[in-house]
């Protein structure tokens, strides 16, 4: 059997998870067969961390930590972390889905995120995500669900029935124009008879219910909520995976902003922690966030405690029982970790060239792009910077760089969220991407290789890098110099 290539493992495995409920539950998986124990966040981790381990758990099923401890890690040590989110811009059922209209079963729909909505527009759409029920014994457990088969679609307006200003600028009512059609209300009537849901019947198509609990399985009256959300059925696209296209260059496909970061810091994370030599003196971790297209602010995205409580458990574990001394190993800890805000960037549209700035422009297939914004919207410095610039020397890497023109809009990351509450030194970088916030979107294969390279350096490499790095000011030197730069030169009189 031919080898799987990376681009097209990675295809596979966002083609396996259409929610941030499925990247959790399959990096968990993945996780686990490479011999990483899962913990949970309720309980004593105490007597289960020790030096050399690695360790998994999730918050909310949405939010994956992993970790692998060096096997010569110490309190006080540094803490490692590349940093990703696991949501994507996306279009979710409503609390009360169910809608009709002129003879249509149509579906509510709530925008999330900052989607290219008119993407969603004629493509065979599905549903996945989380599903509560009923179970035998009485009671309650949360499901995996993934309708693997068209189910609905969101017609277009033919041109014909347009007026010329629609024509020029499709722009659709997100609230009115993304509605599906689920089917017709003569199928819906037809099926009338047929057991439903008792407690979600009011609020959802019984027909939508039916197909729910078929797929489960399990009957229409133990489904009693869910988190659900419509995703493309058209599968991802690289060389000799679905589809080729292109020259074997680009990979197509839904939601690699950021589910490409999230695997690839998985299997950076899982190979370091086979190849971690008995002298590693930091932890490597991974840390996957719910919600960073919609802000962070919930439980589980950037700007709750998930980080903070990360770097303080891992920490308490190995300080010593005496008073503040897990307190004071935190504040050591904290100082001496990095992170690699890592979400995708902006290359340069050959149609839109004028968008990007020439100098700051990065290509498809060139690498990994730091992402730099004086504004503070990314979170790199010229420390941070510098860091990841050696790091891609040492591991014969290529970078570029990108910083948004001064007359157009800037995005943001979980990187200065993250950063200004613990104060991480942080760099924010990302492979370069074409059509990002589309229902798909495009990265180069090579780009994928060296993404995950650097992120392999990054933790194979960075404590050795750091030792060689004194970033601190002597501030009477740096005075004195500035000085005598600065002030006139004053000759002495004439004798």
């Amino acid at each position: 059997m031919a080898e799987v290539s990376l681009a097209q493992a990675t295809c596979k495995f966002i083609d396996e998870c259409p929610t941030p409920f499925h990247l959790c539950a399959e990096t968990g998986a993945l996780l686990k067969a490479a011999g990483f124990t899962e913990i949970a966040e309720d309980g004593a981790w105490r007597p289960l961390l020790k030096p050399g381990g690695s360790y998994f758990y999730t918050r909310a099923g949405t939010t994956l930590v992993a970790f692998h401890v060096g096997a010569a890690f110490e309190a006080g040590n540094g803490i490692n972390v590349v940093g990703g989110h696991t949501d994507s811009p996306v279009l979710k059922l409503k609390p009360s889905s169910k809608k009709s209209a002129h003879g249509y079963l149509q579906l509510n729909v709530e925008t999330y995120g900052g989607g290219l909505w008119h993407t969603w527009f004629d493509r065979e759409l599905t549903l996945a995500g989380s599903v509560i029920v009923k179970q035998a014994d009485g009671s309650f457990a949360r499901r995996l669900l993934f309708v693997r088969r068209p189910l609905m679609r969101v017609p277009s307006l033919c041109i014909h029935l347009r007026t010329a200003e629609e024509r020029e600028k499709f722009a659709p009512n997100k609230e009115t124009h993304l509605a599906p059609i689920l089917a017709c209300a003569v199928s819906e009537a037809l099926n009338a008879d047929k057991p439903s849901a008792s407690s979600l019947g009011g609020r959802h198509a019984p027909e939508l219910l039916r197909r729910l609990s078929r797929t489960l399985p399990a009957t229409s009256g133990d489904v009693l909520d869910f988190d659900l959300t419509l995703c493309d059925t058209q599968p991802s696209a690289t060389r000799d995976y679905a589809r080729d296209w292109g020259a074997d260059e680009f990979l197509s496909a839904p939601r690699l902003d950021n589910q490409l970061t999230c695997y690839l810091a998985m299997l950076a994370l899982i190979d370091h922690a086979k190849e971690a030599p008995p002298s590693q003196p930091d932890v490597a971790m991974i840390a996957l966030f719910d919600h960073e297209e919609v802000g962070s602010g919930s439980a589980q995205g950037a700007c709750s405690t998930v980080m903070s409580d990360a770097l303080q458990r891992v920490s308490s574990c190995f300080a010593p029982d005496e008073r503040h001394a897990s307190v004071e190993a935190l504040s050591k800890t904290a100082r001496r970790s990095f992170l690699m805000a890592a979400d995708l960037a902006h290359a340069v549209h050959p149609n839109y060239a004028e968008k990007h700035e020439k100098e700051h422009a990065p290509k498809l297939n060139s690498g990994t792009v730091i992402k730099s914004n004086d504004n503070q919207r990314y979170a790199t410095n010229d420390a941070t910077g510098f860091v990841v610039r050696e790091l891609a020397r040492l591991a014969g890497l290529t970078v570029q760089e990108f910083m948004v023109k001064n007359d157009c809009p800037c995005g943001s990351t979980i990187g200065p969220l993250i950063s200004q509450s613990t104060g991480l030194r942080t760099v924010d970088i990302g492979a370069p991407c074409l059509s990002m916030h589309s229902i798909r979107e495009t990265v180069g294969v090579a780009d994928v290789e060296n993404y995950l390279q650097l992120m392999k350096a990054f933790f194979g490499r960075f404590a050795e890098l750091e030792g060689k790095c004194n970033f601190g000011l002597e501030f009477g030197a740096v005075r004195l110099a500035s000085m005598s730069v600065c002030q006139p030169s004053v000759k002495a009189p004439a004798a």
